[in-house]
């Protein structure tokens, strides 16, 4: 537990320095732009993280499942390196469609879509699962939240340039795609440097005959995936074509600052599935602590949301942007439940139940998708809120029940195991 501990600690002080950017991002996105403009750009910006969501297979978990049982990273990597590209390639095509098609559901002036277009293809050439998954492997967090950094610091440097220079969608966009870049060469950098990248190992196939599940948890992560991506940017694009640009801006406000705990959840999911991975036997118990701990973490982040939101929100993005405090506290609870739910789900990929997962996660927000429109005729965004809220804790309701499942499992195989006759 120390060590996971200590993980959690280089994750969270990433996060903490990335939050503190952010919020001078956001301050000078939304101040310079409005709330029509910072729409088009949530917009945007959603697009581009759509498209690598859905494209992107979530190779850093394959990199820790098969690099730490006893094959080394090697082959992992490779077979990792190899779907980069692939997701690419499908991306790319994705990405050529949803910027075509947008001109009938999206509302985004036509000088846009080659803005979103271009957005879409940086943020696919950006992808950086596989160096985060070596790093993670050898438990090398520091040296990960090292180059996380350069995220946020390229991405608020670029936002006060293009606030001096260029106060237009165009100019934060650059900023964005800059950081996305200036991340993904720190991460492959330092990835480097701890473990050599062997780009003769790179191959579809040599994995797969060994480990015959090979696909099967490529595709139950990558749906898993692309679920979490649904749950927030498609979301945004889906509240923008029902409502208009001003209520995907505010919504995007609502979201970084009331969800500021999904990115926690990420964090505290990323560090526990190493350990997971690594000591199976007590796998159970140190999801139900983490469990506990992020209730607690929880509730106080949502209190805090409560008293001080309203404030936060007129201080760092402007009086026009007040009337989506409500919408951020429905999402602050949600955030809340998702961190709970952080260490559960991640107990089920370890124990081999990424399919589960996916279910799991799976029905309730298509239900969320389902009832958006209903629910913004009838609450406007904190409607859409509600919808993410109920998704959640739908969600991890699952996870809780499939956890007992597999306890329920244990128990019944330890009993066989005791029952058996001892040699003499």
């Amino acid at each position: 537990m120390g060590r996971l501990f200590r993980n959690i600690g280089w994750l969270l002080s990433g996060r903490a320095v990335n939050a503190i950017l952010s919020l001078i991002y956001l301050a000078l996105a939304t101040r310079a732009l409005g709330l029509d403009g910072f729409g088009y750009f949530a917009l945007i910006v959603a697009l581009g993280q759509t498209v690598t969501g859905l494209a992107n297979f979530q190779t850093w978990q394959f990199v820790v499942r098969w690099g730490a049982n006893g094959h080394g990273p090697g082959e992992a990597t490779g077979f990792a390196i190899a779907l980069d590209f692939v997701s690419i390639l499908i991306g790319a095509v994705l990405a050529a469609g949803l910027v075509w098609s947008a001109q009938f559901w999206l509302p985004l002036p036509e000088d846009l879509l080659w803005v979103a277009f271009g957005f879409c293809l940086v943020s696919l050439l950006s992808i950086r699962s596989t160096p985060t998954g070596l790093l993670r492997l050898r438990f090398h967090f520091a040296d990960a939240t090292a180059a996380e950094a350069v995220q946020p610091v390229v991405r608020a440097l670029g936002a006060g340039l293009a606030w001096l220079l260029m106060p237009t969608v165009l100019g934060f966009v650059l900023a964005w795609a800059a950081a996305e870049v200036a991340v993904t060469l720190a991460l492959w950098y330092a990835a480097a440097r701890r473990e050599p990248i062997d780009l003769s190992q790179i191959s579809l196939r040599k994995l797969p005959r060994d480990h015959p599940d090979a696909w099967r948890f490529v595709i139950a992560t990558n749906l898993s995936g692309s679920l979490n991506v649904g749950a927030k940017q498609v979301m945004i694009l889906l509240v923008g074509a029902i409502g208009g640009e001003a209520f995907a801006g505010g919504f995007r406000v609502a979201s970084q600052l009331g969800q500021a705990l999904i990115h926690l959840a990420q964090a505290v999911g990323k560090a526990i599935y190493p350990e997971l991975v690594h000591a199976r036997e007590d796998a159970i118990e140190i999801a139900r602590r983490m469990a506990r701990i992020a209730l607690a973490g929880g509730s106080v982040a949502v209190v805090a949301a409560i008293l001080f939101g309203r404030w936060a929100l007129v201080a760092i993005a402007g009086p026009e942007f007040g009337v989506v405090y409500w919408t951020m506290v429905i999402l602050a609870i949600a955030g809340a439940i998702e961190l709970v739910g952080a260490s559960l789900e991640s107990l089920l990929v370890a124990a081999g139940r990424a399919g589960t997962a996916f279910v799991t996660r799976a029905v309730p927000v298509g239900l969320g998708f389902a009832l958006l429109s209903t629910a913004m005729g009838w609450q406007g965004l904190k409607g859409a809120a509600l919808t993410v809220l109920g998704s959640s804790a739908l969600a991890v309701f699952g996870f809780w029940v499939a956890i007992l499942s597999l306890s329920q499992i244990r128990i019944v195989l330890d009993k066989a195991e005791d029952a058996k006759p001892r040699s003499p």
